[in-house]
């Protein structure tokens, strides 16, 4: 004899997709999050966000670093392809002002290290620092003629 099998209803359906799609989404999230975290407890630093723009003539870098003054600004060329950007925050941040309860922590600085894609004359940057943005341009290097001997 046949057995009848019990259709399944469209909310069930709809209900395993939410499940499975709940499940993908917190593992982005996690997976994102916990390689590379935008803070760090021990040295109280937080981590602007950040924008690199590359253009034929020239790199664009830019950093978000609200309550800093212009004097605590520090830009330090670590490499040809890596930048070091650190600023003191006028005031210390705590998790609870970002709305996070299920932390601790205090943060008095920002700091990011932007990579450089393509080779720039790092000694020819040009800084400026405006309403809480860093801008940093790079002039691109160019390429030169080598002599066969």
């Amino acid at each position: 004899m046949h057995e009848r099998r019990r259709k399944r209803s469209i909310f069930d359906l709809m209900s395993e997709y939410m499940e499975e799609f709940e499940a993908l989404a917190d593992e982005l999230m996690e997976s994102t999050f916990a390689e590379h975290p935008s803070w760090n407890t021990e040295s109280c630093c937080l981590e602007p966000l950040c924008n690199v723009f590359v253009t034929p003539e020239e790199v664009v870098i830019t950093a978000d670093l609200p309550n800093t003054e212009h004097e605590s600004v520090k830009v330090e060329a670590l490499s040809e392809d890596l930048i070091e950007i650190t600023a003191k925050m006028k005031r210390k941040m705590r998790f609870d002002d970002f709305g996070i309860t299920h932390r601790e922590g205090e943060f008095s600085s920002l700091r990011c290290q932007p990579r450089i894609p393509v080779p720039v004359d790092t000694k020819r940057m040009k800084i400026s620092f405006k309403h809480g943005i860093l801008e940093i341009r790079f002039p691109r290097k160019r390429g030169y003629e080598i002599k066969v001997e």
